[in-house]
């Protein structure tokens, strides 16, 4: 094995930099923990990006792989692959959507998603075709994924940016109103939570009094569910946190594969309108990643990990509230499940990512001024125990 400098001068050479590197160099993860190169442990309270909700390694994921790697990769689409479906039906069975397509990311998920409402739009509005979207959402960084995200940063460097969306206030019903035009808007997309733009939670009402507004004007109520679906916000589906909310459209990623690439979009039956020809991907529904998918997905409901994510979650909440009533730069503590920031006064969340990461914690600073943890769902009381521990430690030194 090379040592830590010569893999980071490997990655200066080749890799393109774009990437803001932490120092270790992980090689292998147990559960919630990951170890580096030279044998360090680390609390592990990122999960790859809320990616590995199962966790590292678990046994029946791992299985899963090996047994469909002895057996067959990668097919075309023109054939039936069979882990496709066992994912397909749990999917489909736990949510209130009918259909469902597989592909290779969040960002590819929220395009076919888009894809739907442009041909609901031509179909049933007269050829509308923009779709609303939220200030400080994140859907992805294709050219069309980089104008719905409503985040100038992610956009700058990029314009013109393409046509087709419309970025309001999140969690303000009047402005999703305001930006509706009866000529244009095929629909709104959302996160039920958002992530990356620093663990927003919309008021009780807000995703039902969206969803009503969408189906008063016949446009497509969807939902990006890439950071808070299979489990992380409580629930399965994130959606199902709130009373009497259904998408018309989801879609999700991250979690979905357990760490292999997998994305997908899910619609109900009246507006699965794509048909032959109108989409597809090579890789897809690849049988390695749905097979994957599909070990996680049963682990999600044999052990019952959302339900623990909601019950653990609370509790590290609570445990973080008391934090703050120790440090006066902590304003305040918000999540939901186990997507969790802890927002403050001063820009120094990035000093607190690399103090903790000395003392063996990874967490993520989404903001300046604000931290997000999302370790995997089964972490346990004593693991939230330990990481505030070192939080708490951490902000003492400072």
């Amino acid at each position: 094995m090379l040592s830590s400098k010569e893999y980071k001068e490997l990655e200066k050479k080749y890799y393109m930099q774009v990437v803001n590197r932490m120092p270790p160099v992980l090689v292998r993860g147990q559960g919630t923990e990951v170890f580096d190169n030279e044998d360090n442990s680390y609390l592990d309270f990122t999960a790859g990006w809320a990616v590995l909700n199962v966790g590292h390694n678990h046994p029946k994921v791992t299985k899963a792989i090996q047994d469909q790697a002895s057996k067959i990769l990668q097919m075309s689409n023109l054939f039936y692959t069979t882990p496709q479906l066992p994912l397909a039906k749990i999917l489909i069975e736990n949510s209130d959507l009918d259909r469902v397509f597989f592909c290779n990311s969040g960002a590819e998920a929220n395009e076919g998603a888009c894809k739907v409402a442009r041909k609901w739009g031509k179909q049933k509005l007269n050829g509308a075709f923009e779709i609303i979207t939220t200030l400080n959402s994140f859907h992805g960084r294709t050219q069309a994924m980089m104008a719905a995200t409503g985040q100038p940063h992610y956009q700058n460097n990029w314009k013109p940016l393409m046509p087709g969306f419309v970025n309001v206030e999140y969690n303000n019903l009047d402005a999703i109103k305001s930006a509706y035009d009866k000529d244009k808007t095929c629909a709104v997309l959302l996160e039920p939570v958002q992530g990356e733009g620093g663990v927003n939670i919309p008021s009780d009402n807000y995703l039902i009094e969206v969803m009503n507004f969408c189906h008063e004007k016949n446009i497509l109520f969807m939902l990006d569910e890439v950071q808070t679906g299979m489990g992380r916000l409580g629930t399965f589906f994130g959606y199902q946190k709130y009373s009497n909310v259904e998408p018309d459209v989801m879609s999700l990623a991250k979690a979905l594969g357990a760490g292999t690439p997998l994305g997908a979009f899910l619609t109900k039956e009246f507006c699965s309108v794509l048909e032959p020809g109108d989409h597809g991907s090579t890789f897809g529904g690849n049988a390695l990643t749905t097979a994957a998918g599909g070990a996680a997905a049963q682990v999600l409901l044999d052990e019952k990990l959302p339900e623990i994510a909601n019950n653990n979650g609370n509790y590290f909440m609570d445990k973080l509230n008391a934090l703050m009533n120790n440090f006066s730069f902590i304003t305040e503590v918000r999540g939901k499940g186990l997507l969790i920031g802890l927002e403050m006064s001063k820009d120094i969340s990035a000093e607190i990512v690399s103090r903790c990461l000395d003392k063996g914690l990874l967490i993520n600073a989404v903001r300046p001024n604000m931290i997000r943890f999302m370790p995997p769902l089964n972490v346990t009381k004593n693991e939230i125990d330990k990481a505030v521990s070192i939080l708490d430690s951490v902000l003492k030194d400072m």
